[in-house]
């Protein structure tokens, strides 16, 4: 159970866990248990001070380092910056937890990943086209054998973003953090939601749909079908929210 507490008990009812312990982690820095340069606990002594899963730790590592207050050092742990105290980055304040939240971000993507798509179909290299399949297998196999799908289902959409060779795309994609897969923030485990077998397939369905028509060069097509893709997922929330309210 979560254990770390804030300077209202009520502010993190309807949070989920990862909101939790980065607010917790955020809190503790802004009142100098740690200074710049300092390295954080390790993740097994975070699990432990949270009561929560190295899932969970990890996220909340994610995200503040999205919001630029920790470096990951490789081999020797994360590190608290000398820009400790700046502002959050855009897209960091999101309320994970409403269902309207994920709307809106998906609203935005559909904008943005629609052209996306499009300059990809015009723009990958053959390397890109191999990774964008190779995303697309990888996230259709954790699908085929009941697996979580949302890193593989991340993956796909960084690689098309990459394939557009305007970085400004996967900048956009890794700055929206956790709200890029809707099902992996609407739970409060670190994990994500369970989708049924016929959604999945819809989901592999319309993921295959966008590659093939990136790999076709084909940028109405592959715009249509991003937009499809991502307008079936607004759908699938606006009826969450319906029967919440």
């Amino acid at each position: 159970m979560m254990t770390a507490t804030t300077s209202d008990p009520s502010a993190s009812q309807g949070k989920t866990l990862v909101a939790q312990v980065t607010d917790a982690l955020r809190s503790q820095i802004s009142k100098g248990r740690y200074n710049p340069g300092d390295r954080l606990p390790s993740e097994s002594k975070l699990t432990q001070e949270f009561g929560v899963s190295r899932t969970v730790v990890r996220e909340a590592i994610a995200a503040l380092r999205s919001d630029g207050l920790v470096e990951p050092r490789q081999g020797a742990g994360v590190f608290l910056l000398e820009q400790a105290a700046s502002v959050r980055r855009p897209f960091q304040q999101v309320d994970l937890t409403r269902v309207s939240s994920l709307i809106e971000m998906l609203e935005l993507r559909t904008a943005v990943e629609g052209d996306a798509a499009a300059l990809a179909a015009l723009r990958r290299s053959p390397g890109q086209e191999g990774k964008l399949i190779e995303a697309f297998d990888a996230f259709r196999a954790c699908a085929a054998a009941g697996k979580p799908t949302a890193e593989a289902d991340f993956a796909f959409h960084i690689a098309i973003a990459e394939a557009t060779n305007n970085p400004r795309f996967g900048e956009f994609l890794r700055a929206l953090g956790p709200a890029l897969i809707p099902r992996r923030a609407i739970v409060d485990n670190g994990e994500e939601a369970v989708l049924a077998s016929d959604e999945l397939s819809r989901l592999v369905d319309e993921h295959e749909a966008i590659l093939l028509a990136i790999q076709n060069g084909d940028e109405d097509a592959a715009r249509a079908a991003m937009r499809n893709h991502l307008k079936n997922s607004q759908i699938r929330y606006r009826a969450m929210l319906r029967t919440t309210r």
